[in-house]
């Protein structure tokens, strides 16, 4: 390992060891995935180096100036996936230029002061032998991620490991389209496997044993992993993975096909509040009992898509994923970021995760009443803590609310906050109400609605 590496791990373990993995989530902020990359696999594929795999799907050699490229646009976290059977040699001892290769792209984002989530991917699909041939796919499970955490067992926690990618149900036990099959014997291999993870880990030595460990999810939906069926290892930095493509006609789809006719448009209320109602349960059962969620993978096909959709799309997942206290990793095959040009193909989608990233800075940075800016009234009032309700607005701009019948300066993290809510108070525990019609004043002044028959937040623009 390099001298400046070196000195890097020892600069941070101080800082990382003692944080849970609650706390670490805010810091990670937002994420981006090395897509299609160091993931690439295939029997097609001739080369007795990484660099013929790292290429094979269309996307150029990872540089360090890329990940500073991706750093610039406001991201800390960078997901890489990793095929590991590639050149794989005998007794599934991982190739050495592959774990040097993996190391060398971990190095280019941790010496960037980000975090990295490395994993196993789909792998040329070597997960399905698990319903087959469980006694064998555990043997290989174990001898790679053995393999992993001797070689990077001296780096600090800004390394986080995950489990397994999307492969992690197996429809040859239980089809979770029809239902049919052994459901719980399906939940419990997955069970297993994180188990053996995690027991692999906090077995071995260096910074493993305090290590923040990633577990997929059922197939990473969200439905599936918050089944009773789905159980966690008794462990205190385990966080979960799900993985976010909703609608599919709209994100996955450039052509109709058999199952589905593919969107152009997307973004109306319905739509964008259907993606809160989704989400919501990963926050009810996980986040809101002290298990972080990362959403390690989302993203919408860029072909036949309106632009301003697509944008409206990711604006409204990483809001929502972070209003939630969620990681949001943004799957990028390509689509994206141009690795060559070091820009976002879309400016407009590169500004949007500029601005979302410092609004998601501000909003932490808000949660105290130092003297900066955000506490501009200070010391002749306090900012307001509990509340962005404007009372009065003077003519330099300036605005007051009132907290404990004082006069209290609004923050200009509020600003943030009004764009994110829509001007919805309820917001994100409850959808924004559609319409205006109110059902209910709570005795703080706040208003209440229903749409479809369940409880919405009246927008304060109604009056």
């Amino acid at each position: 390992m390099k001298l400046e590496n070196i000195l890097f791990l020892l600069g941070c373990s101080v800082s990382t060891l003692a944080i849970t993995s609650s706390e670490i989530i805010k810091d990670m902020g937002l994420g981006w995935n090395l897509g299609n990359t160091l993931e690439a696999c295939g029997d097609w594929i001739s080369g007795n180096t990484t660099r013929q795999y790292e290429t094979a799907w269309g996307n150029p050699v990872t540089t360090e100036e890329m990940i500073k490229g991706v750093k610039s646009y406001g991201f800390n976290t960078v997901r890489i996936p990793v095929a590991w059977s590639n050149l794989m040699q005998a007794n599934y001892t991982i190739n050495p230029l592959l774990l040097s290769r993996v190391e060398e792209v971990v190095n280019y984002v941790l010496n960037n002061d980000m975090y990295a989530i490395v994993n196993i991917h789909w792998d040329m699909g070597w997960f399905a032998t698990f319903a087959t041939e469980e006694e064998e796919a555990f043997k290989k499970y174990n001898r790679v991620w053995d393999q992993i955490s001797s070689r990077f067992k001296d780096y600090d926690e800004h390394l986080i490991f995950e489990s397994l990618n999307e492969e992690g149900c197996w429809e040859s036990i239980w089809n979770h389209w029809n239902g049919e099959g052994d459901k719980p014997r399906a939940f419990d291999l997955l069970n297993r496997i994180n188990q053996r993870f995690v027991d692999i880990f906090r077995n071995s030595g260096g910074y493993n044993p305090e290590r923040h460990l990633l577990l997929a999810g059922y197939c990473t939906g969200i439905d599936h992993t918050i089944d009773e069926l789905y159980v966690l290892p008794k462990d205190d930095k385990i966080m979960v993975s799900v993985h976010y493509y909703g609608p599919s006609t709209f994100t996955l789809l450039e052509e109709d096909a058999d199952w589905g006719k593919a969107a152009y448009y997307w973004g109306t209320e319905e739509e964008v509040q259907n993606i809160v109602k989704e989400l919501k349960p990963a926050k009810t059962h996980f986040v809101d009992k002290g298990v972080p969620i990362i959403v390690g993978e989302y993203g919408t096909a860029t072909t036949n898509k309106d632009p301003e959709s697509v944008r409206k799309w990711l604006r409204t997942v990483v809001e929502t994923t972070t209003g939630f206290g969620m990681c949001p990793c943004l799957w990028d095959a390509g689509q994206y970021f141009d690795r060559k040009a070091l820009v976002f193909k879309d400016e407009e989608i590169g500004a949007l995760f500029k601005e979302m990233s410092k609004e998601l800075k501000g909003n932490e940075n808000g949660d105290s009443t130092s003297t900066d800016e955000k506490c501009w009234s200070e010391p002749d009032y306090p900012c307001c803590q509990k509340t962005c309700d404007v009372l009065l607005k003077e003519e330099d701009g300036l605005e007051w609310g009132a907290e404990n019948r004082q006069w209290c300066g609004i923050p200009s993290s509020c600003s943030v906050m009004r764009k994110k809510e829509d001007l919805c108070p309820g917001y994100p525990d409850y959808p924004c109400c559609t319409t205006c019609a109110i059902y209910l004043i709570e005795d703080d002044g706040k208003r209440w609605g229903a749409d479809n028959n369940e409880w919405c937040s009246i927008k304060n623009s109604c009056k």
